[in-house]
């Protein structure tokens, strides 16, 4: 009997097609009945989606809310460089994932506090408060975040990213649309991670070269180095207080923005 539909990978496949069908049927049920899903009003001088609209847009944003918090915050900086740091240490079962990305999780809280913060005063209080549209407290919550991850981003992935975007020169950064701002500030935080994760991983390296040199020379070529490296490295990281010095490596390697 084959049970290939009841793997996890075909039942969320029947899923998200279950939601594309309810939401295709609900928007054609929607304007069969001439009700614009997306449209906009006009309050005076000022431009505002109606308020189905700003359902889609806010149901929207809470399903796309974790890749949100992965690509525009410094969570892919912190969580790779951790996961180097394991596998630079041998602890691949002794630190389990849950850890590294809670712990990559709270730094990145940490960190984007100041951004949260500015997106709270400036954008989400306005707006409950009536004083301000939608539209405006999506245009306001978005400039902390560019300037956050203009300070993250090379001036090289920044041209190149524009570049393959086919977007028009500009003269300013901030300018840039926010799709090409988001990928150049994602590539530079992956560059950024493997930096520091090599950094990290040189004085684990050299142990384990010795090690296994050591071993070899006395002729006792059976016994895994790992067994004679791990307590050394453990030992070494304990030493010098490596926690302290790699979340204060991560957390002052964010620019200020």
């Amino acid at each position: 009997m084959n049970l290939a539909w009841a793997t996890p990978r075909w039942t969320r496949a029947a899923r998200w097609a279950l939601a594309a069908g309810l939401l295709v049927a609900g928007a054609s049920a929607l304007a069969a009945n001439g009700v614009p899903v997306l449209s906009t009003t006009t309050r005076g001088a000022t431009t505002d989606f109606t308020v189905k609209t700003q359902i889609v847009i806010l149901m929207t944003l809470l399903g796309l809310l974790p890749a949100l918090v992965l690509m525009m915050t410094s969570f892919t900086r912190f969580v790779i460089v951790l996961a180097l740091l394991r596998q630079a240490l041998g602890l691949q079962q002794g630190l389990p994932n849950r850890i590294i990305t809670g712990v990559a999780l709270i730094l990145t809280c940490l960190v984007m506090r100041p951004v949260g913060e500015r997106i709270w005063t400036d954008a989400l209080v306005p707006y409950d408060e009536e004083r301000i549209v939608m539209s405006e407290a999506l245009e306001r919550a978005a400039k902390p975040i560019s300037a956050f991850m203009l300070a993250q981003t090379s001036k090289t992935a920044l041209a190149q990213i524009s570049r393959l975007a086919g977007e028009a020169p500009v003269a300013k950064p901030e300018e840039h649309a926010f799709t090409v701002k988001l990928a150049a500030f994602v590539l530079s935080e992956l560059k950024t991670a493997f930096q520091i994760g090599c950094m990290l991983f040189i004085p684990f390296l050299v142990i384990d070269l010795v090690v296994s040199s050591l071993l070899m020379a006395m002729g006792m070529m059976m016994l895994s180095p790992l067994v004679i490296s791990l307590p050394l490295k453990l030992l070494l990281f304990v030493l010098v207080d490596g926690w302290t010095l790699t979340v204060d490596t991560l957390v002052t390697s964010v620019q200020k923005f």
